[in-house]
């Protein structure tokens, strides 16, 4: 922990929050923002400074390229509260009026069945309102010459708010308001559950510091942790941290043009990061991908020149000279169900309200699935973008989520 454990103020609140990065923050925003909600709120992390947490290790990036609507949907929300966040924020004049660096998304498909997918997906998107193209290998050529495509059969970009935002500002005016609007933060950790009788509610968890609080509700979106959290209510939840890596890297001879965030059939994926330099993301692929310890940032600094670069220089020749300048280990929730969001109450202890597993979109989703999550809490339901079928009724009832869209 960054500091010394801090007792919350009060032995009683309607809403407890654990975990208070990107989803933790949003929800507490978007009800602390809810004029039908009055209650009270805690949110508790076991890091205030969050300089560990998934959300401090992000690319940020959104977009719209899902093959199912509903998250082609999340991602529009996310992408109007960005570009509108002071009018969300209640023209305060703080907050900083931010935008969307609309390079795209850019997937490359190296055989005709993913060009199908990518041609099925681009009907959903269509029809949901997004921009998205199917390219030819001549056409991606014609607009971004420095790639190789002699292996390609099609790519699929959107260059409509689709790219690089400020994730990390949104997060920090979340987190500021919330706590103006009376959401109480304490670094502290959940340490215990208690339910009733019945097993059917939660009723106090106990911090590590020795306080029980009772609370009304709980929302648990404790990251990779989250397991961790559910365990504590006697709940199974399919979530475990899996280790990505991201390196920044400054080329010799810089693209002529913005580079979208490329996808390669390889699984890497890079973009432009600005002023010559450039953004790459992947994991180690001669390895099972499998959960790792929850502090295990350590990187793995073979990689790069093992699988990384190798792949970077032969899609885009004009990095063959290239320089890393910084790397990182970061986590993705992994959801290992169906690689989708897991929300909403549990199908037994009903006051326990997940928001977990977002595997890597948690970030670009976190707009919607906070101000989904606010609703539930308040109303009891969903009400501006039904997001049901993201409940974690789906696990036991084994409906997965098919999301063909995974990086």
């Amino acid at each position: 922990m960054a500091g010394q454990t801090q007792a919350p103020k009060q032995s009683r609140y309607d809403v407890v929050i654990v975990g208070g990065a990107i989803m933790g923050s949003s929800t507490a925003w978007f009800l602390s923002n809810n004029a039908d909600f009055n209650g009270s709120v805690l949110v508790v992390d076991r890091d205030l400074t969050f300089e560990a947490c998934s959300t401090a290790h992000t690319n940020s990036c959104m977009r719209q390229q899902f093959s199912s609507e509903l998250n082609v949907r999340i991602s529009q929300f996310a992408a109007d509260f960005v570009k509108n966040i002071r009018t969300y924020m209640g023209g305060d004049e703080r907050v900083p009026e931010l935008g969307i660096r609309n390079f795209g998304y850019m997937y490359f498909a190296d055989n005709e069945g993913f060009a199908d997918v990518l041609r099925e997906s681009q009907k959903v998107q269509l029809a949901a309102g997004a921009a998205t193209e199917v390219l030819t290998p001549a056409q991606i050529k014609e607009r971004y010459p420095f790639y190789n495509v002699d292996d390609i059969v099609a790519g699929s970009i959107n260059t409509v708010d689709e790219g690089y935002w400020d994730g990390l500002a949104v997060f920090d005016w979340w987190k500021r308001q919330a706590r103006e609007k009376g959401v109480e933060y304490a670094e502290n950790e959940v340490v215990s559950i208690a339910k009733n009788g019945a097993g059917t509610r939660v009723e106090s968890i106990t911090l590590k510091s020795g306080e029980v609080i009772s609370c009304g509700q709980l929302v648990n979106a404790s990251g990779p942790r989250g397991v961790e959290t559910a365990k504590m209510a006697g709940i199974e939840l399919p979530v475990e941290p899996r280790k990505r890596f991201t390196w920044i890297f400054k080329a010799d001879q810089p693209l002529d043009r913005d580079l979208p965030l490329t996808i390669d059939p390889s699984g890497i994926h890079v973009r432009e990061n600005g002023g010559g330099t450039y953004e790459a993301g992947g994991y180690d692929h001669d390895v099972p991908d499998v959960a790792v310890g929850y502090d295990d940032y350590t990187m793995d600094f073979s990689l790069w020149e093992n699988q990384i670069w190798p792949v970077l220089a032969t899609r885009i020749p004009q990095f063959e000279a290239v320089k890393v300048t910084s790397e990182w280990g970061g986590h993705y929730a992994m959801n290992t169900f169906d690689h989708n969001a897991i929300m909403g109450p549990h199908t037994v202890v009903e006051n326990f309200i997940s928001l977990n597993g977002f595997s890597g979109h948690g970030l670009q989703q976190s707009p919607a699935m906070g101000r989904a999550t606010a609703e539930w809490l308040t109303y009891g339901e969903y009400r501006s973008l039904d997001l049901t079928p993201f409940n974690y009724a789906r696990i036991p009832e084994n409906r997965p989520i098919i999301e063909k869209a995974i990086i």
